[in-house]
């Protein structure tokens, strides 16, 4: 026996069903990726996606509660033992002076040890990382991925790592595509 052949309405009907079937699934892939885009979980890659596009800070507040830029001497470049120099610049400041972001930017790393002792890396305009150092304490849940605006809340003054000993100060570093850069002249006079 022959199985009937097609009408020109089932062959319609079942393009239509296909054609819906496609539809409802763009839609559903739609909506979930505005969901994915729009939640918690993509706020770094947004944030880390417009950091790449904007150009490297010009222009810095001093990242130290209280502190001026006239206060910190230029140590940037000066000899660090025998095959080092220093990539930053310290800012002296009494233990627990509150340390906070000088860009906007996403928490990369907030680790102890080496020399840097307990240290916050974060990502900031122009893909630089920007490095504050020897931290007594780390703020309150201040964790990697994190989300930061200008002035948030990093960590506290301290001389953690190869600083123990020495006056609290933060050890701050800007590191671009093309190494260390001094970040004194930045600072807004």
């Amino acid at each position: 026996m022959n199985p009937s052949p097609r009408t020109p309405s089932t062959s319609s009907a079942r393009l239509l069903r296909r054609w819906l079937l496609r539809a409802f699934l763009l839609v559903v892939t739609v909506v979930a990726a505005l969901s994915v885009w729009n939640s918690r979980w993509a706020e770094a890659p947004k944030m880390l996606w417009s950091l790449a596009r904007m150009p490297p800070a010009t222009e810095l507040p001093v990242p130290v509660d209280g502190v001026r830029p006239g206060q910190i001497a230029d140590t940037f470049g000066a000899p660090r033992g025998r095959d080092r120099s220093h990539a930053g610049i310290d800012i002296f400041a009494a233990r627990g002076t509150p340390v906070r972001s000088a860009t906007p930017g996403v928490v990369a790393e907030v680790r102890e040890g080496g020399l840097g002792g307990r240290q916050v890396w974060v990502i900031g305009p122009g893909r630089e990382r920007y490095y504050y150092a020897h931290l007594e304490s780390w703020a309150a849940g201040l964790a990697r991925g994190q989300v930061v605006a200008a002035g948030d809340l990093l960590g506290h003054v301290g001389d953690s790592g190869n600083a123990k000993g020495t006056p609290p100060h933060l050890h701050w570093g800007i590191y671009g595509a093309d190494g260390a850069r001094d970040p004194l002249p930045l600072l807004r006079r």
